[in-house]
């Protein structure tokens, strides 16, 4: 305990503590349509296909936003950035209430749009919450500010009962108190002494751009104009994402040539992927495969989704000490074991359960090592990586449960979707064990200055005394 109040006042803790409520009802808004599409679908006729696509996109548009929104964020003071990122999450939240009729179908996917921007509040919390606390402590503040996904657990709670007191549409406004209490504390804390560079016009001009691109394709998949069924969905993503780095200036987009950054962005699509694919599918994989009747599905959704935000400090915490590095190696093993457990047993409901609920720790443990390493590896680029490396997670989260429900129409199991994420888990461990040496270099630069300035005769006796 007191090194965590060692850590907290060795910064600005009124910050981290902005950051903190900034991200939490960000998370809010950003899943706001999917424990309230059950509500949405007896107004609005929808197939089940048009009420998955509903609920997937403030999905995908969080993580193409956290790109250009993390640009932004480069260029600009971080406390403004996040005031419009509060005001622009909250205009869904102030129209459905109001509107005259029901809304139509596409009005609420452009909305969604709009719900992602709380989502992309990623790129600017965690860098913003750390550019005020020593590299030392990177780790355990970037965890603190990111368990803000916690706010995932208020969804399944608030919503659903005041739609089913006053309706679907009034309930979504009673995001406001909690997306005002964040603006009020950005606005007196927040603190932004992260490095700048880049031009302002230009950063915001790609942001709204990419913003009014995203509502074209949204749009435009919902007319099939590329192609129908599953194909315009899948593809989304694609040019949402390609889009969104092609406005990038060239120095940034630079960093997408570097290979560490695609390792860290397929780490964290399988870390964070899995925490939000997971949470949003596992409620169906509950109900399925097991049963379970929806309103404790639903629970036990919700607790799911604390256990992984609240373990996420702890992994930047255990990442301060061991590195991220090797914090990540043992936790992609077992998130690797966990789905191929899965897949190979099928296990009954208390297995499921319990393997579950060890895959989330691993995913909340993961997503806290994963940004314990990124401002020791890009120094005055944090809120940059944060967008791209942030976008990859949230496409992986988007693509678990489409791969889930394609293993499960496809072969009646979800055996092959436990098994595809599995050998992706297997593939991105081997590939950091290869990495490691290196990417030690870097991430632990103290360790190896003092082994350096060793002593001849300390370090040999040292090598003695580790060969006994």
């Amino acid at each position: 305990m007191k090194n965590l109040q060692h850590a907290l006042r060795s910064g600005n803790w009124r910050s981290l503590l902005a950051c903190f409520l900034y991200f939490d009802t960000g998370f809010t808004v950003w899943v706001l349509y999917g424990p309230l599409a059950p509500f949405i679908g007896k107004d609005v006729a929808m197939s089940a296909a048009q009420q998955g696509f509903l609920v997937a996109v403030p999905v995908l548009a969080a993580a193409i936003l956290r790109v250009a929104l993390g640009n932004l964020y480069q260029s600009a003071d971080g406390r403004r950035v996040a005031l419009i990122g509060v005001l622009l999450s909250a205009l869904p939240t102030i129209i459905l209430p109001f509107w005259p009729a029901t809304p139509s179908y596409s009005l609420l996917l452009v909305l969604g749009v709009f719900l992602g921007v709380g989502g992309a509040s990623f790129a600017v919390a965690l860098p913003m919450a750390g550019s005020s606390y020593p590299p030392k402590v990177q780790g355990l503040v970037l965890g603190l500010a990111a368990a803000g996904n916690i706010g995932a657990v208020l969804d399944g709670f608030l919503f659903p009962h005041v739609a089913a007191a006053l309706g679907w549409q009034f309930a979504t406004a009673a995001a406001l108190p909690l997306l005002a209490i964040a603006g009020l504390a950005l606005f007196a804390w927040a603190d932004d002494r992260a490095e700048k560079s880049g031009s302002l016009p230009r950063a915001a001009a790609s942001f709204a751009a990419v913003l009014a691109g995203l509502v074209a394709l949204v749009l435009a998949v919902k007319a099939g104009v590329f192609g129908s069924g599953k194909t315009g969905v899948l593809l989304l993503p694609v040019f949402g994402a390609a889009g969104a780095i092609a406005l990038l200036p060239a120095r940034y987009r630079a960093v997408l040539a570097e290979r560490d950054t695609w390792v860290m962005m397929l780490i964290y699509s399988i870390t964070f992927g899995g925490f939000v694919g997971m949470s949003s599918y596992v409620t169906l994989l509950l109900t399925n495969l097991y049963q379970m009747p929806k309103l404790e599905a639903g629970l036990f959704m919700s607790l799911l989704a604390f256990l992984g935000a609240i373990v996420r400090p702890m992994g930047g915490y255990v990442a301060d000490r061991v590195t991220g590095v090797r914090a990540l190696m043992l936790l992609l093993a077992v998130i690797s074991i966990a789905d191929f457990a899965f897949a190979a047993w099928m296990p009954p409901l208390g297995g499921g359960i319990a393997l579950l609920v060890l895959l989330y720790i691993a995913f909340g443990l993961g997503n806290g090592s994963t940004f314990q390493l990124v401002p020791h590896r890009w120094k005055g680029k944090t809120g940059l990586l944060s967008g791209v490396v942030g976008a990859a997670g949230g496409i992986g989260g988007f693509y678990l449960p489409v791969v889930m429900g394609i293993a499960k129409e496809s072969t009646g199991s979800y055996q092959m979707g436990f098994a595809t994420f599995g050998a992706l888990a297997a593939c991105a461990c081997g590939i950091l064990v290869a990495l490691r040496g290196q990417w030690l270099v870097w991430a632990a630069p103290a360790a190896i200055a003092a082994n350096a300035s060793m002593p001849a005769s300390a370090s040999i006796g040292q090598t003695a005394s580790a060969g006994k």
